[in-house]
């Protein structure tokens, strides 16, 4: 499947800028609040739309949690999150996460398979000291 071509205007440059910094897994809301400091006449509605741009083009991740808000993530290389079931925070997990081995895979109705995603589900740190 091809990608499509990525224009990058100031805006996605931006929004994209920004994300990357962040560590935090934001929603689109947060991207947006961070965005305006440096594009005030930016428009929630076009940071939206460009986040879930970005993320159709590989350019980011779009983590979508059962039950909860869109996050997003900069860091596109191979990596699991990790979701507190209490608060809605979700962190990385970077090590001991091998990727899936899909090449190969006999899956039925399916041409191909173009990546794979596991999510832990726990209690973060702070939730944990609140019990």
């Amino acid at each position: 499947m091809q990608q499509p071509q990525t224009r990058m205007t100031r805006q996605r440059a931006v929004i994209l800028e920004e994300l990357r910094k962040m560590k935090t897994h934001p929603t689109a809301d947060e991207v947006y609040s961070v965005v305006r400091e440096r594009l005030p006449r930016i428009s929630l509605g076009t940071v939206y739309r460009n986040l879930d741009f970005l993320a159709s083009t590989g350019e980011i991740l779009k983590l979508e949690a059962t039950g909860n808000t869109r996050r997003f993530d900069g860091d596109t290389s191979w990596h699991q999150h990790v979701h507190c079931v209490k608060c809605g925070r979700i962190g990385d997990v970077m090590e001991g996460c091998p990727a899936p081995a899909v090449e190969g895979m006999d899956v039925r109705g399916f041409t191909r398979i173009l990546g794979a995603r596991v999510e832990y589900d726990g209690i973060c740190d702070e939730c944990a000291s609140q019990q």
